[in-house]
C-alpha cells in the first residue's frame, strides 16, 4: 500500500510539470509560426494603409477638381472675352 501511494504522489507531485513540459514544447514548436503570421500581417496591414491614403487623396482630389469647376467656368468666359477682343483689334486694324 505504501509503495502505491508513494508512486501516486509521485506521479501527481510530476503531473503538472509533464504537463508545463508539453506546452512549453508546443508553444516552441508553432511560436516561429505565428512570429512569421504576425510579420505578415503587419506587412499587410501597412500595405493596406498606404492604399487606404492613396485612396482618399485620389478622393480629394476629385473633390477639389469638381469643386473648381466654377472657376474653369471664368477662365473659359475670360478666354472667350479676350480671343472675342483680339478678332476686334484684328478688325480695327485690318
Amino acid at each position: 500500500v505504501t509503495d502505491k501511494f508513494t508512486e501516486s504522489l509521485y506521479v501527481l507531485a510530476n503531473e503538472p510539470s509533464v504537463a508545463l513540459y508539453r506546452l512549453q514544447e508546443h508553444v516552441r514548436r508553432s511560436l516561429p509560426e505565428l512570429a512569421q503570421h504576425k510579420s505578415d500581417m503587419q506587412s499587410w496591414e501597412e500595405q493596406s494603409q498606404g492604399a487606404i491614403y492613396t485612396v482618399e487623396y485620389a478622393c480629394s482630389a476629385i473633390k477639389n477638381m469638381t469643386d473648381s469647376s466654377v472657376y474653369f467656368k471664368s477662365i473659359d468666359s475670360l478666354l472667350k472675352h479676350a480671343i472675342a477682343m483680339k478678332e476686334q483689334l484684328n478688325a480695327a486694324q485690318g
